[in-house]
């Protein structure tokens, strides 16, 4: 793809559905290489919206909405970043010649909903995942939950970053992990993932790019792996690389690249993995830089929403490993708008630290404000600087 100058005729436009934290680092990225950049949101002034040229409110599951907006901007590419999207228009709009959507628009539209891919990955590319069963109904799930045996992990079909995800010990919580997956997921539709739980020794995210190599051809390149820690589903901090066998790393290497290689097109991809020994299970994929990928910021030298720019505009990738780095969360700690932070001065005082704050106008106790990354000689070293300095920083009423 030749890139243009932005605000011109010869301008490469691109379009973001989705503005968070993690699609206002794509933003930048591609602003860097002189694209011109729609960011699309659900709310005003989304991070995303505060450094794009150009920034839209709407419902993008609305078909109509949707479909009006892309037909009015004319983007050469499309990017989702959430998965609440209308993703049949996305078909329509792929298959019509109007945009192209990122990756593909199979890819958004089976990865938006946690059946399609997980089908996907188990019975169509018979990839080792955890047991699982969908149900519609309470009764439903009950009768998975006995069928799978207790403990079980129940999530709503269509949810991110953890959210609606719930732990079910016995019959006693089924009805309350019913109610969190419905009112947790991004569209209620009435459908849950009930999922038997397997002992692992940790869980990675393995950054996946599919870029276009010398050639001309799509090639895929590894990002070296990330370890994390999640509570109730939510990412609370990670690190890179985890430590790992051979053996796990490349399978685990071949589980994401058979993944990706079906849903085919440009782009990164968070593919998600459970690890135990030199076993390797899949659990979920995302289309797009993930949430546990922020530690990219600080370890690799290009990261993930650089990887992810270069990529979808067919530019070459570099997804070496400077140093070992890790990060932690920064929460809202309340329920206001407009809240002001203490103690960043302190955090950055710390040595390898940097800090990101989000800029989201409206902050919750569990919300995610903000992120510390830190850099050390090793990730040990490095997940005590992030924690430390997240701590360091304190959410106030402004």
């Amino acid at each position: 793809m030749r890139l243009g100058t932005p605000l011109s005729p010869s301008a490469t436009r691109v379009m973001l559905l989705g503005a968070g934290e993690l699609g206002k680092e794509v933003i930048i990225a591609l602003q860097r290489l002189g694209v011109e950049v729609i960011a699309v949101d659900r709310y005003v002034n989304a991070p995303g919206h505060q450094v794009a040229h150009r920034a839209y409110v709407t419902d993008m599951s609305d078909r109509s909405a949707l479909r009006a907006l892309i037909e009015a901007e004319k983007p050469q590419l499309v990017v989702p970043e959430i998965e609440a999207i209308a993703t049949e228009t996305l078909l329509e709009i792929e298959a019509e010649g109007l945009a192209e959507i990122i990756p593909t628009a199979r890819a958004a539209n089976l990865t938006m909903n946690r059946e399609g891919i997980r089908r996907l990955a188990a019975e169509t590319l018979n990839l080792p995942t955890s047991p699982y069963v969908f149900a519609d109904s309470l009764a439903a799930m009950s009768a998975a939950a006995e069928k799978l045996g207790y403990p079980v992990i129940v999530k709503p079909v269509m949810s991110s970053s953890g959210k609606g995800q719930s732990r079910v010990d016995d019959a006693s919580q089924l009805q309350a992990a019913w109610d969190d997956a419905a009112s947790g997921g991004r569209v209620d539709k009435g459908r849950v993932i009930v999922e038997g739980v397997i002992d692992f020794d940790y869980e990675i995210t393995l950054l996946t790019v599919r870029a276009r190599g010398p050639s001309g051809e799509i090639e895929t390149h590894f990002c070296a792996p990330i370890g994390h820690v999640q509570v109730k589903g939510d990412y609370v901090e990670s690190w890179q690389p985890q430590a790992m066998s051979a053996a796990a790393l490349q399978r685990a290497q071949e589980i994401a690249a058979a993944v990706t290689g079906n849903l085919g097109g440009r782009g990164l991809f968070g593919v998600e993995l459970f690890v135990k020994g030199d076993m390797v299970w899949f659990s979920e994929v995302s289309p797009r830089p993930h949430d546990t990928g922020m530690v990219t910021m600080a370890t690799q030298r290009q990261n993930e929403f650089e990887l992810h720019a270069r990529a979808i505009l067919g530019l070459p990738v570099d997804v070496s490993l400077r140093e070992p780095g890790a990060s932690a969360v920064i929460y809202g700690g309340m329920d206001a708008t407009g809240i002001v932070f203490d103690g960043v001065a302190d955090a950055l005082a710390m040595p390898g630290v940097d800090i990101r704050l989000f800029g989201k106008p409206q902050a919750f106790v569990r919300r995610r404000m903000g992120v510390a990354l830190a850099t050390a000689k090793t990730t040990d070293s490095a997940r005590d600087r992030a924690k430390a300095a997240a701590a360091a920083v304190k959410p106030a009423k402004g």
